[in-house]
């Protein structure tokens, strides 16, 4: 089976080292996705595995559609009695952009006759009822490439599970997870956010350095699909449970002036299972001091588009230019959509990496010298 794994933009290449890493196979990195070849003990492992992807889809097909007719036909193609029994639902949604076909409603309908007849003619029936397992079908179009995906996920990745509640602006946990990933969290770490919120950053990278996996807690769309075996999706979740690492080292430490969002953390934090490796506590970044022999810094502060406007928002990287000072064992890693932040902070970045918060773009500025 081809299978598609959609991923927030800038994170194509951490995802495709990602699935590499579990054991899957055939990985290709593509704009905005990352494609791999497996059978379904590979669908599973994804899903419950990938910190860092939106999304599993089966890939049924791709194809040139500037017309109803050769989309029709297009489906129509696909072997449908492969992934649906006669009972299953499989409602139809997508999107379409720069392309000539602009109805998605008038898509909807064309995709779903185009199933629809397929399994006529394989199930030799008439009526299909949709009570069972939802099959989810998905069309992307974009400039008049059509994808026809079957989703596994149901609710996004990102979704994990520990989140029931969240200050106003939480970051994604996808996103999260992609900074403790460029900030190279390991389970020796002591990683410190002073700008924690719900906390979510400590929270993806305290299960990253246990080696918790990001799906452990949360149910997927194939567990209802009768052509996955139970069995596989039990096996997976005990090879990741034997991947864990309870006796590490980590420890986490997350600041922030209001105290509704460190309880909200600390509820998160119990959620995640990390309760224990998490310490919150209430502190202005003026209050901030390095307490650590070694430690790495990831955050997300307040910016002009979130919660504060610009001025302020450079007010307060100038104050963290003067508290994260360059020290042996040290490391800073900091989201921000400001171009001007590295002048507000006082120094330019070692590294920088391109990444998009949904569509505002970002830059993770990393200092480690």
């Amino acid at each position: 089976m081809e299978y598609c794994a959609p991923c927030l933009l800038g994170l194509e290449g951490l995802l495709a080292n990602e699935l590499k890493f579990c054991g899957i196979g055939n990985v290709r990195a593509e704009n905005g996705r990352v494609l791999f070849s497996g059978d379904a003990a590979a669908m599973v492992r994804a899903n419950l595995c990938s910190r860092l992807a939106q999304r599993v889809y089966v890939l049924l097909a791709e194809f040139e559609a500037r017309d109803f007719d050769t989309l029709f036909e297009g489906v129509k193609a696909i072997e449908w009695s492969d992934h649906l029994f006669e009972d299953d639902a499989f409602p139809v949604k997508g999107g379409t952009l720069d392309s000539a076909l602009t109805s998605v409603p008038a898509c909807q309908k064309i995709i779903k006759k185009a199933v629809v007849e397929k399994l006529r003619q394989r199930c030799h029936t008439e009526w299909f009822p949709e009570t069972g397992g939802v099959h989810q079908i998905v069309f992307r179009i974009f400039k008049n490439r059509v994808s026809i995906l079957l989703d596994t996920t149901g609710a996004p990745l990102n979704k994990r599970g520990y989140r029931a509640l969240s200050n106003d602006a939480p970051i994604r946990e996808t996103l999260a997870a992609a900074m403790a990933e460029l900030a190279r969290v390991r389970p020796d770490h002591t990683v410190v956010d002073p700008f924690c919120g719900s906390g979510t950053i400590l929270i993806e990278a305290a299960q990253k350095a246990l080696g918790i996996m990001p799906g452990m807690n949360r149910t997927f769309a194939f567990e209802a699909w009768r052509q996955v075996d139970p069995a596989i999706l039990a096996a997976e979740r005990e090879r990741a449970r034997a991947g864990e690492r309870h006796d590490c080292r980590f420890r986490a430490f997350g600041y922030d002036i209001d105290e509704a969002s460190l309880e909200i953390a600390r509820r998160n934090a119990e959620l995640a299972g990390v309760g224990d490796r998490i310490t919150f506590i209430r502190r202005d970044i003026n209050d901030y001091a390095d307490e650590w022999e070694r430690a790495s810094v990831i955050t997300n502060p307040p910016y002009g588009e979130r919660m504060l406007d610009v001025k302020t928002a450079r007010e307060l990287y100038r104050v963290m230019g003067r508290k994260f000072q360059p020290l042996p064992g040290h490391s800073y890693t900091v989201i921000s959509p400001d171009d001007g932040f590295e002048s507000a902070f006082g120094r330019p970045a070692d590294k920088r990496r391109k990444l998009y918060n949904g569509t505002l773009k970002c830059q993770v500025y990393m200092y480690y010298k």
